[in-house]
């Protein structure tokens, strides 16, 4: 495994709980969460959730503190990876977080956030970048099952055991169709 791609994802709240927060742009209360994935789009690792009025980049360092420690859990070295991200991730804070933990970060570059674009002095391997929508397929996997469409759990415990038990199912079926 060379690149992980790296994307977050705000579910619609039914019933409230825990981890739920009025996500403007939705125009509903959400629960945010990050999904890292492979190459092939199976799932590796997310994050908590958290309220969904907070954006990707809320308490990244303690966030991608937690996926690193489930990868190094299941036996996945991180030094060398590199990580794709849309340019909602283009952060110092992510940068430097990355850098130290020996991942190299592909983010397309955040124009907003860029005092000169054109002069930006990081690497960014458009080819490699294109890998990316893998992320964007295992997000459109994961809708797929209807109690992770929209949360209806109230503990956001349940509803974190519910997208490992899609993880379980995606990988499954991936691995169902190499056998074939």
């Amino acid at each position: 495994m060379s690149s992980v791609q790296l994307d977050g994802s705000h579910t619609p709240v039914k019933r409230g709980g825990t981890a739920v927060g009025y996500q403007g742009r939705k125009k509903a209360k959400t629960t945010n969460m990050l999904f890292l994935t492979d190459r092939q789009g199976i799932p590796l690792a997310c994050s908590e959730p958290v309220a969904g009025n907070h954006n990707d980049l809320f308490d990244i360092a303690k966030t991608v503190s937690k996926i690193v420690d489930t990868l190094s859990g299941a036996g996945i070295a991180i030094a060398g990876l590199f990580m794709n991200a849309d340019d909602g991730f283009d952060s110092k804070a992510l940068r430097t977080i990355c850098e130290r933990l020996g991942i190299f970060p592909n983010f397309d570059i955040n124009k907003r956030n860029a005092k000169s674009p054109d002069k930006y002095d990081y690497l960014f391997d458009n080819q490699l970048y294109k890998e990316r929508f893998v992320v964007e397929r295992t997000n459109a996997w994961i809708d797929g099952f209807k109690n992770l469409i929209i949360r209806y759990e109230t503990n956001d415990k349940h509803w974190l055991g519910l997208d490992y038990l899609a993880f379980s199912v995606i990988l499954l079926r991936k691995e169902q169709k190499a056998i074939k």
